[in-house]
């Protein structure tokens, strides 16, 4: 038919049996000019109507449009002349075929489609379309036949079709001009991220990228030059979609488990009452009641929803995944054709009557085949990553989301190590795992695939090959189950570790003042002693399951070559069946080998799914008791509450009733551990209801007991997220007596505030934290005891100022606790809390009436407060506040310590008596006044000083070579040549088996199958299987010399890195934020111990086997040396522009992702507050950001990956199109992230120098200051300005000062917490700067300001070291009044302390730092204002322990309330680092200095005056 149509053969096999081979110009014309046109006018509807669902507003016409489209155009009228001239032709009698007019026409109608279609572009964002560019692509290859046959006629002679062909030579080109164009992409105004631009070649060779990897190789790239997240993968999408998978499937999970739980219990009781004997079975019943109550209790751990993770990330991902499989698919398909097309080539070569267009068909189509190959990989592994960084970006964003909402019985089984790590390694895992899911049926379709062509080749002796492949599965099985259970062995034993790291970061001080040091950095070795121990058997595992994997194809093809030999005698084997054969067992090897990979990440990803399943669909806070009214007449009110913060045990509020009046004010009194703050936590819904509810009408603003800072300047702590409201700001400021801060603070209000408020006194936190809930406009105040840590002076102004009734909170709602009874007449009403119930309410004089339980209280309390009346502070003293201002030198830099300073009344005496207040109050009001101005003008100069936390340094540049050797040499020297060496015999063995293999296959000529000897023939499979066995065992000890050289590295940097951190000075941790140096110790180790072994073996392997490759090739065809050199130069070229880019690009992810750890673990702390101003959402916004940042960073450098593999593998498919097979794999391991782990920050002093301090130093405890002078850091002013004095044996001084005079300073100076910036400090004749850290700190002994606990035992946290009996335990618990607390614990001693002593109270905490001092019994003894946080009871009791216990001591006590120092031998008063007053409590009463005004405004007559 097609005959007639074209007037000419169609199809005739003679064509191509020739040397000038052709096909028939018909088949040319009809076939192959339609093939494209169908694939164009099939799809074209589709594309129009996704273009038209997909719209979005036209974008401008290019030239890069105008371009194609007149070009298209053109196309238009070539198609109309051609017609016509069919046309003119047809007029005479010469028959035209009717071809000739049906291609004219198509053509027409095609061409109008095209325009129409590149117009319809205009409201794309991606103005190209892959079903053009696919269609030029088709149209250019198809046309090429029929190109070539119109030359070929021409050149012979043959004019009768001249103007046919010149028209067809002119749309050729103009199709090859157009494909040429689609491939540049069209820049577009509306995004920045050419990706979304970029046309359909450009993308799938990822061509896009070129500018960033240019940019990056001409300098360090920023995060500013990474483009920003396609909104479809911005964590914020991808977590809305998982959350409504994620809503069904977790419904469906809970309900099994409650099925579960049923169907136990039934059996349970089933089981117990069977064969029970009828007078027995009440009491047993009891039993099995109480039985199965266990039961549940243990099984809380176990019984929580399973198994419906997975299922929600395949619903949200599985467009994705759907297009990944059709890449991997494709792939695998193209792959099997290169065994195949190497079949033919070596055919091709053994015959010589082939024809030569032959082998150069087979090559152009094995670099055609190997293109597409590597292009569908490349894109394939694109998804697969994408996929991988949004599964990982959803956990975490999830993760983030769940522990806004997680009830307090599921939040208690994780620390925040633990939750941080299900953030960062457990989300991780399932990132990985999601690279390789498609393997687990792609390996099963290649292995079977293999295996069919296999047998092809070989026929049935194929099975013995793979007999031997199935038995290795099973013993790689049980391996890979082992290794798995030391993998969850190793989870643990890193939580713990992190958990412990956590912890002494947070109590660093701590661990200074006492030295303790080195027993905490033993517990941490004893941890990642388990950890590398755990780690060396993994290796070894994974060692042998290498081994095998190496020795399975060599052992394989063995057996398979001699079964084939053996069974036949005419078997002989020939070079096509060799290599072929030995192509598919490569191929082969690779699914085999990943096999038990793709098992062990699925398994590890199964720990890590579980782990997520359990938090992810753990209970939320149950808020149901708690109802908010809005129409209701009292503000609060309990109904019969009943509280408890753990189902187990009992109720810690007991069935509270309890009314609170819109506007009143009341206070909340108790003595330490009376159930106060369970109060507040029970009404913001932190804890589980038993009974009764809350109701509660507006909104609640709170201030927890301890102060939760954020790390960001003062301001942002103070707005939290709320509009500035610059009048209003200043009232809240001048309230809560923050102006004289913030002119201390460098940088004023900008001053930037470390991790959990580091470098704040405890007032100036509190104060913040009271500024902050007075800015937010609440109705309802809760206010955690919020005067605790602030004088006396400061809280009257705060308490008339903001609290009282003349107060900025005037009108609201206030709920305050309380220990200042002072304030207690001014108040609406009180309750008295005992034991979570209420004892007694009402208002102030009631109560006295009634002389019940707060009568006593209150007289008590009256009487050891003597006739310190601090209410009868004169109120005009009150006002000049803000009289002092320092000049701009003199303001001190104390801030940037990490000094726990007390507020001091000194301040306001010494404004007091230098200058006259009215004056002064204007100036400061006009002074800030102008500074706010002068602020915005002068935003850039930041204040020296005022940044505290360092940017995170970035490495840039090239990776030193210093920092490879470090971690080689931390690998053992000795190690690495026997590593290198086993690995170098490999790769000989390899040369050698793939060079005997040519000459065993050349006997194939020789010997023509029937004379083969059989000597010759079992040398030859001798020989073969010894050099696969070489290879096989040198790798195995190779890997097992690797596996120990990188524990052994793992083990040397952890060390450093853990001794650098101990010894860093306390400047660094200022400086530093935790989550940074946690990052550290949480990614980096976990680099160190996991990727950097594996990138140092397959760069060593794929190094070798490169080079191995090249000298084969090159000793076949010495002429390829030619080929290799300029390829060698491209690769290097291409090498060198990734590299920078790459490298930068990780190092970006690294810090990038630290913020989001620090973020986290900074919300897990301040969850109540966050809760209760409900400002999850704003704080879920932020961390989605974080999250986008790093994805932004981590998908750049994915892409950048793919932009090397594409055109590494181009390189390697021109190698094989120029060469036979060779592959050019290489990896740029090594990532920057090494240079990580150098900390490069200054070493502390010696922990213990060669001078030793003579024993017992020291004996009588005299201290003498000489001139002496400290500063913070290098770039900041001194702090104490030369300061002298001699204090004698055994005398008790009292140091008093205002806020930032120095006071806790000196305590630095004597424990060397900060170096002196001159002068010395000489305790008993030694100077302490001579002697070691250690040393010097073991004898003295703190009770700081912060009662800072460590989890573990009671015992470990009172004596870490066990150099005490229990007797010594037990008294010093007797004499700091907590012997009863102790001995009522279940466990005693031994009693778990939660991280940072969370269910311990804070006066309870206090108390323990107290028995810690008793217990150390040295000869000097430093009080940092101890008793902030205890009633006043327990005050007094401590004092009187203080000085019995301690009098044989040199006391140093830093003071804020001046009774406390009244009966000190001496009195230092110290101002702006100098000593202004020294001497006895009587003669500076009779001075008319500071001290006496200070003394006047306390009520402090003379020194009688306190009774103690």
């Amino acid at each position: 038919m097609l005959e007639k149509f074209c007037n000419s053969t169609f199809w005739n096999s003679s064509f191509l049996d020739s040397p000038e081979a052709d096909l028939p110009l018909c088949f040319e014309q009809t076939v192959l000019v339609w093939i494209p046109l169908g694939f164009l006018w099939l799809l074209a509807p589709w594309q129009l109507l996704h273009v038209y669902r997909t719209k979005i507003n036209r974008s401008s016409i290019t030239k890069l449009y105008l371009a194609k489209q007149v070009l298209v155009g053109f196309l238009l009228i070539l198609a109309a002349i051609e017609l016509a001239l069919v046309l003119t032709e047809d007029s005479g009698q010469a028959t035209v075929p009717a071809i000739r007019y049906t291609n004219p026409s198509l053509y027409l109608g095609t061409w109008l489609l095209v325009l129409l279609f590149q117009h319809s572009r205009l409201w794309c964002v991606q103005k190209d379309s892959w079903f053009l560019s696919l269609f030029w692509i088709l149209s250019v290859l198809c046309g090429i036949f029929q190109f070539q046959t119109l030359i070929r006629t021409l050149l012979k002679g043959n004019n009768s079709n001249l103007a046919y062909s010149c028209l067809f030579f002119i749309c050729y080109a103009l199709n090859v001009l157009i494909l040429i164009l689609s491939a540049f992409s069209e820049k577009d105004d509306s995004s920045n991220n050419p990706s979304f631009t970029a046309s359909f070649l450009s993308s799938i060779t990822f061509s896009w990228y070129d500018s960033i990897v240019l940019k990056g190789y001409k300098q360090p790239l920023t995060l500013e030059d990474v483009w920003d997240l396609d909104e479809k993968i911005k964590t914020k999408t991808l977590v809305s979609k998982f959350e409504k998978c994620m809503a069904g499937e977790l419904q469906k999970a809970r309900k099994a488990v409650q099925r579960r739980q049923r169907g136990r219990a039934q059996e349970n009781s089933r089981d117990r009452l069977h064969g029970l004997n009828k007078n027995q079975s009440r009491s047993q019943d009891i039993l099995v009641l109480e039985d199965v109550k266990k039961k549940e209790k243990s099984g809380t751990t176990e019984n929580f929803p399973k198994a419906w993770l997975v299922k929600t990330l395949f619903k949200t991902f599985y467009v994705i995944l759907l297009k990944s499989f059709l890449l991997k698919l494709m792939h695998d398909l193209l792959m099997f054709l290169n065994p195949q097309l190497l079949k033919l080539l070596i055919s091709f070569a053994n015959n010589r009557d082939a024809y030569v267009w032959v082998g150069y068909l087979y090559s152009v189509l094995f670099f055609v085949v190997a293109l597409i190959q590597s292009l569908c990989l490349q894109n394939y592994f694109q998804l697969c990553f994408m996929l991988g960084t949004s599964v990982r970006a959803t956990i975490m964003a999830s993760v983030y989301k769940k522990a806004l909402t997680l009830s307090n019985q599921s939040r208690k089984q994780y620390t925040i190590g633990e939750t941080v790590n299900l953030m960062s390694v457990d989300a991780q895992k399932l990132m990985d795992v999601t690279s390789f899911i498609h393997l687990l049926w792609s390996n099963i379709l290649q292995i079977t695939l293999c295996i069919s062509f296999l047998w092809a080749e070989l026929g049935p002796s194929v099975l013995a090959g793979v007999g031997v492949m199935v038995l290795l599965i099973p013993i790689n099985g049980i391996l890979a189950t082992k290794s798995r259970a030391v993998q969850v062995k190793n989870m643990k034993n890193k939580d713990k570790r992190l958990k412990i790291m956590n912890e002494i970061l947070s109590g660093i001080k701590i661990l200074k003042y006492f030295a303790w040091e080195p027993s905490f950095k033993k517990q941490v070795h004893e941890l990642r002693k388990k950890e590398l121990k755990n780690l060396l058997t993994l290796g070894q595992i994974q060692t042998i399951m290498i081994f095998l994997l190496h020795l399975s194809p060599i052992l394989v093809s063995v057996i398979t070559f001699s079964v084939y030999i053996l069974v036949n005698s005419n078997n002989v084997l020939d070079a096509e069946k060799a290599f072929t054969s030995i192509t598919l067992f490569n191929i082969l090897r690779f699914p085999l080998s990943m096999f038990p990979m793709v098992i062990t990440s699925m398994l590890q990803a199964s720990v890590s799914t579980e782990r997520l399943e359990k938090y992810l669909g753990g209970d939320d806070l149950d808020t149901s008791a708690i109802r908010h009214e809005y129409n209701f007449d009292k503000a609060v009110q309990f109904s019969e509450a009943s509280f408890t913060w753990d189902r187990d045990l009992e109720a810690t509020i007991r069935d509270v009733n309890l009314d609170i009046m819109p506007g009143q004010l009341v206070a909340v009194v108790g003595t330490v551990g009376s159930g106060k703050s369970s109060l507040m936590s029970a009404m913001l819904g932190e804890m589980e209801n038993v009974h009764g509810h809350i109701t509660i009408k507006g909104t609640i603003a709170y201030v927890p007991q301890q102060s939760w800072i954020q790390n960001g300047t003062l301001k942002d702590n103070i707005l939290f997220g709320s509009e500035l409201d610059e009048k209003k700001y200043q009232q809240v400021l001048e309230a809560c007596a923050l102006l004289p801060d913030l002119e201390v603070l460098p940088g004023g209000d900008l001053a930037e505030i470390g991790e959990k408020g580091i470098n704040l006194s405890g007032g100036q936190k509190q104060r913040i934290s009271l500024a902050r809930a007075t800015y937010q406009n609440s109705d309802i105040y809760v206010l955690d005891d919020p005067l605790s840590a602030v004088d006396a002076h400061v809280g009257k102004h705060i308490f008339n100022k903001v609290l009282g009734p003349n107060g900025l909170l005037k009108g609201k709602t206030r709920l305050l606790i309380t220990h200042s009874i002072h304030f207690l007449p001014q108040v609406d009403e009180i309750v008295v809390l005992g034991n979570g119930t209420i004892l007694e309410k009402g208002s102030y004089s009631t109560l006295l009436a009634k002389k019940g339980l707060f009568a006593k209280i209150l007289k008590t309390s009256k009487k050891q407060m003597g006739l310190e009346g601090e209410a009868t502070v004169n109120e005009d003293s009150e006002e000049d506040d803000c009289g002092l201002m320092p000049s701009v030198e003199e303001i001190p830099e104390e801030v940037a310590s990490l000094t726990m300073r007390r507020e001091n009344s000194l301040h306001r005496t010494l404004s007091h008596s230098s200058r006259s207040s009215s004056r002064h109050r204007k100036s400061l009001k006009n002074s800030l006044k102008t500074r706010n101005v002068n602020t915005l003008k002068e935003e850039e100069e930041l204040v020296k000083g005022q940044k505290l936390i360092k940017k995170e340094f970035i490495q840039t540049g090239k990776v030193k070579l210093s920092v490879y050797l470090k971690y080689l040499r931390a690998m053992g020297l000795c190690l690495i040549f026997f590593i290198i060496l086993a690995y170098v015999i490999n790769a000989v063995a390899y040369i050698g088996s793939n060079l005997w293999l040519s000459a065993w296959t050349n006997d194939s000529k020789t010997y023509n199958g029937t004379n083969y000897p059989a000597s010759q023939r079992d040398l030859r499979v001798g020989v073969y299987g010894a050099l696969g066995l070489v290879q096989g065992v040198f790798v195995l000890l190779g890997n097992l010399c690797s596996a120990r050289a990188s524990t052994h590295a793992s083990n040397i940097l952890h060390k450093q890195l853990l001794t650098n951190i101990f010894r860093a000075p306390m400047s660094f941790f200022d400086t530093t934020p935790t989550g940074r140096i946690v990052n550290r110790f949480a990614g980096d180790i976990s680099t160190v111990d996991d990727t950097l072994p594996l990138s140092l073996r397959s760069w060593i392997l794929c190094f070798l086997g490169i080079i191995s490759t090249l000298v084969m090739i090159c000793m076949a065809t010495p002429i390829f040396i030619t080929v290799i050199i300029p390829l060698g130069i491209i690769y290097t070229f291409v090498q060198m522009f990734y590299v920078a880019t790459s490298r930068q690009l990780k190092r970006l992810d690294s810090v990038t992702r630290s913020p989001i750890y620090s973020h986290f673990s900074e919300t897990v702390s301040g969850l109540s507050v966050i809760r209760a101003f409900e400002h999850q959402q704003r704080f879920l916004k932020h961390n989605e950001v974080g999250i986008d940042t790093n994805q932004k960073c981590v998908f750049s450098w994915i892409v950048s990956n793919r932009w090397l593999a594409v055109r590494l593998e181009l390189i390697g498919n021109l190698i094989v199109f120029f060469a036979s097979m060779m592959m050019v794999i290489y990896r740029d391991t090594l990532s920057g992230d090494t240079a990580g782990f150098v900390l490069s920050n200054a070493l502390n002093a010696p922990w213990v120098t060669d001078k030793r301090p003579p024993p017992g130093w020291p004996s009588k405890g005299e201290i003498q200051f000489n001139n002496y002078q400290l500063r913070y850091r290098p770039e900041l002013d001194l702090i104490l300005k030369g300061i002298t004095c001699d204090i004698k044996s055994m005398e008790k001084v009292g140091v008093v000062g205002r806020t930032g005079a120095g006071k806790s300073s000196l305590t630095n100076a004597l424990f060397r917490i900060l170096e002196a910036a001159g002068g010395q400090i000489i305790i008993d004749g030694v100077d302490i700067a001579s002697i070691g850290l250690h040393d010097l700190r073991e004898k003295l002994t703190i009770i700081p300001q912060d009662p800072i606990l460590f989890s573990g035992s009671l015992r470990m946290n009172l004596d870490p070291f066990n150099n005490h009996s229990d007797e010594e335990i037990w008294k010093a618990l007797e004499l700091a009044h907590l012997k009863s607390f102790v001995a009522g614990l279940q466990v005693g001693l031994s009693h778990k302390v939660t991280e940072a002593g969370d269910n311990l109270s804070i006066g309870q905490r206090q108390l323990l730092c107290l028995a810690r001092a008793l217990l150390r019994k040295s000869k000097i003894l430093i009080m940092d204002e101890a008793t902030a946080a205890v009633d006043i009871e327990t005050d007094h009791l401590i004092q009187t322990t203080i000085q019995k216990e301690f009098s044989h001591c040199t006391t140093i006590t830093i003071a804020h309330r001046l009774h406390t120092i009244m009966d000190s031998d001496k009195i230092m008063v110290l101002d702006n680092g100098k000593i202004v007053e020294y001497g006895t409590p009587n003669e500076l009463l009779k001075n008319s200095g500071p001290f006496c005004l200070m003394a006047k405004e306390a009520g402090i007559e003379n020194v009688n005056s306190t009774s103690l």
